[in-house]
């Protein structure tokens, strides 16, 4: 999720693993990666996209596992319908300028914006 106006991005630190991270999560089975897409923002940040994704890159997450891909998008165009509060899966969430990310922003994430934001090419490894 991308603010055009205020150059900031949402951001998501979760409660079991450490690090400020992109919202995300898994598809389920019978799922579109729009729905997907679509419940992860909505569960990790209250917000609902207003305008179509874009689909910027997919990557390999060996991380994860041998199978895994991450699909990327960018949403421009967004409604919160309230601040994210706390809860067992997300201890924190918010907008922060793209030159200002909050310490302990993982590294595939700054990667990831950095191939958006200062045209680096992809790695499509995560």
């Amino acid at each position: 999720m991308y603010n055009e106006a205020e150059r900031s991005v949402f951001l998501v630190r979760h409660t079991y693993v450490p690090g400020w991270h992109l919202p995300g999560g898994g598809v389920e089975t019978g799922e579109t990666l729009f729905e997907a897409l679509t419940h992860e923002l909505a569960e990790e940040g209250n917000l609902e996209m207003t305008s179509p994704p874009r689909l910027v890159a997919i990557y390999h997450n060996v991380l994860a596992s041998r199978r895994d891909h991450v699909a990327l998008f960018l949403v421009t165009s967004s409604r919160q319908s309230a601040p994210k509060e706390g809860d067992r899966e997300i201890a924190e969430a918010g907008f922060f300028p793209i030159d200002g990310l909050p310490a302990g922003t993982t590294r595939a994430t700054r990667d990831r914006l950095a191939e958006h934001f200062e045209n680096r090419p992809p790695a499509h490894r995560w």
